[in-house]
């Protein structure tokens, strides 16, 4: 994709200073930059750069005054980071302008396709999906029976969503990610192995939602596994079978959840946590990495550390260590008193 300055500055309502004409082709950090680029200046720390760059295009402030001559054209604007961030959105929807059904894809004759689809290359849609307006479905992207997808929802290569799931509007899931899978469900015999639960549930992906690549999120055995609208998942996140998440949560990489647990809203989760099942969390909650979590959490509690060690000797080594800033001050306070 190709823009002009002037197409450019229209955008951001900026002021052009040089070739209206240039054109870009690329993004790239000021101290990066090449011919055919845009970069932008908001951190007078790298203000050298700007004389030196090689970029065709920068986005500067409307104060910005040039101590030296400069070989790119600048556009001018009240917030040069803003106007950047704005192009950088601006940048991402346009990779996204694609449409049309390709013909190596298949699609089952009772599936329900909305207005101005993209459906790539081997791609496979089953028996009685639906499927919303503009929904973007790249390569290799595999729906399974009775899904039901809302409108404006992004499906990056590789994804496979199973039977029954139900993925809401404005949704993006990340390459490779798994919505529907089995849950880890098995009861043990007598004889010392494990029969299989057979996992009739499905999953429910809200509204506004962003799965970050690789992630897995298991079926129900019975009901759903649920994800509020808004909610952020990172990439290779494990959430096990009839979890419910509330909105606007955001969970870091590498976090796994067992089963039957409940997350509130607007909580964060670092990387690396552990979740074990059946536990209540509450709203607000924040959760710092590499933390396990193993008993329920009240609204609004901050929390961090991992019981990485015998449970009974852990509980036992609780009751000093969380009482250890106390006990420091007392022996401080008693060398003060054997110094006296």
């Amino acid at each position: 994709m190709e823009f002009t300055a002037t197409q450019i500055a229209n955008v951001l309502q900026g002021e052009i200073i040089g070739d209206e004409n240039v054109i870009v082709s690329t993004l790239a950090k000021i101290e990066e930059g090449k011919k055919g680029s845009i970069s932008f200046l908001s951190n007078t720390k790298y203000t050298n750069f700007i004389y030196t760059t090689k970029a065709s295009i920068v986005i500067v402030d409307t104060d910005f005054v040039a101590e030296k001559p400069i070989t790119a054209t600048l556009i001018k604007v009240a917030d040069a980071y803003q106007a950047f961030t704005q192009l950088l959105t601006y940048y991402d929807q346009a990779k996204l302008e694609k449409f049309g059904i390709d013909k190596m894809s298949a699609i089952s004759a009772s599936a329900s396709i909305g207005k101005q689809p993209y459906i790539g290359a081997f791609s496979f849609i089953g028996n009685h999906v639906s499927i919303g307006d503009n929904v973007k479905i790249f390569p290799q992207v595999y729906i399974g029976d009775n899904v039901s997808i809302g409108n404006n929802v992004v499906l990056y290569a590789g994804v496979k969503i199973y039977s029954d799931c139900v993925i809401g509007d404005n949704s993006i899931i990340h390459a490779g990610v798994i919505i529907g899978s089995d849950g880890f469900g098995f009861a043990p015999t007598k004889e010392g192995n494990y029969n299989k639960v057979p996992q009739i549930g499905n999953v429910i992906i809200g509204n506004d939602v962003e799965i970050g690549a690789s992630t897995t999120i298991d079926r129900a055995t019975l009901g759903s596994t649920v994800i509020g609208d808004g909610v952020k998942l990172d990439n290779l996140i494990q959430i096990a079978h009839n979890v419910s998440i509330g909105n606007h949560t955001v969970i870091a990489a590498l976090t796994g959840i067992a089963g039957s647990a409940k997350i509130g809203s607007n909580c964060i989760i670092g990387g690396q946590v552990g979740i074990a099942g059946h536990l209540s969390i509450g709203n607000n909650v924040k959760i710092q990495a590499q933390s396990g979590i193993g008993k329920s959490l009240k609204d609004g509690a901050v929390v961090q550390g991992t019981p990485a060690f015998s449970y009974t000797d852990w509980n036992r080594s609780y009751i000093h260590f969380k009482n250890l800033p106390q006990t420091i001050k007392n022996i401080e306070n008693q060398l003060t008193d054997l110094k006296k």
